[in-house]
């Protein structure tokens, strides 16, 4: 069964991210240009992207906290091309992505971005290096499921709250800041079983088109 551990709430949430990732990050930043001014190698530029993105995800994630929950601007997302520019980005070992169904629905695409990625990672942290997620449409929206240990019925609530995880070394604001994008965008997300007994994301109020 998930323990959940109770970590600092969203009032250390900006300071977070501002110091305790940006710091890190800039080190590591100066010590990629420093290899490339002594090193020729077809590595640096795939260090380069992940750095950069880092980057951007952390000013955005900022503007999220700081400026509310409305998105201002949509455009037209793929959900296959979407999920699998995700998927690249992380670490996923042996794991499997299927993303069953395809479409274009409405959304910020950075921000949506963002919406995938933790729940992949989430799915791997918590579903181990072989787990499978699958992805696909609903009446009205998507899902994003594995087949992990899944949440007890009793703490499905719990999950979207800042400071709450099931890891010790975990933020608890990676499934946080999937609600409040999916807020943003005037969605509904909620957590069940899947088929196969790990965990389901569901977002209601999605809007596709043709």
């Amino acid at each position: 069964m998930c323990r959940f551990v109770a970590t600092p709430l969203r009032e250390d949430f900006t300071s977070t991210v501002s110091h305790d990732l940006r710091n890190p990050l800039t080190v590591a930043r100066g010590q990629l240009e420093l290899l490339a001014s002594e090193v020729e190698s077809d590595r640096l530029d795939p260090l380069d992207r992940s750095l950069t993105r880092m980057d951007t995800l952390i000013d955005e994630t900022l503007a999220l906290a700081r400026q509310g929950r409305t998105v201002a601007e949509t455009e037209r997302v793929e959900l296959l091309a979407v999920c699998e520019r995700c998927w690249a980005r992380v670490a996923t070992g042996e794991a499997t992505l299927r993303v069953v169904t395809d479409g274009p629905f409405r959304a910020d695409a950075s921000r949506v971005e963002q919406v995938f990625e933790n729940l992949f990672r989430n799915a791997i942290d918590h579903g181990g290096a072989a787990v499978t997620v699958r992805v696909g449409h609903t009446a009205d929206g998507f899902y994003v499921a594995d087949d992990g240990p899944g949440i007890p019925p009793g703490e499905r609530a719990d999950v979207f709250e800042s400071g709450v995880t099931t890891s010790e070394g975990g933020t608890g604001y990676g499934l946080a800041i999937v609600e409040e994008i999916a807020s943003a965008h005037g969605w509904n997300v909620a957590v069940t079983g899947s088929e196969s007994g790990g965990a389901r994301f569901e977002f209601v109020g999605v809007t596709f088109v043709e």
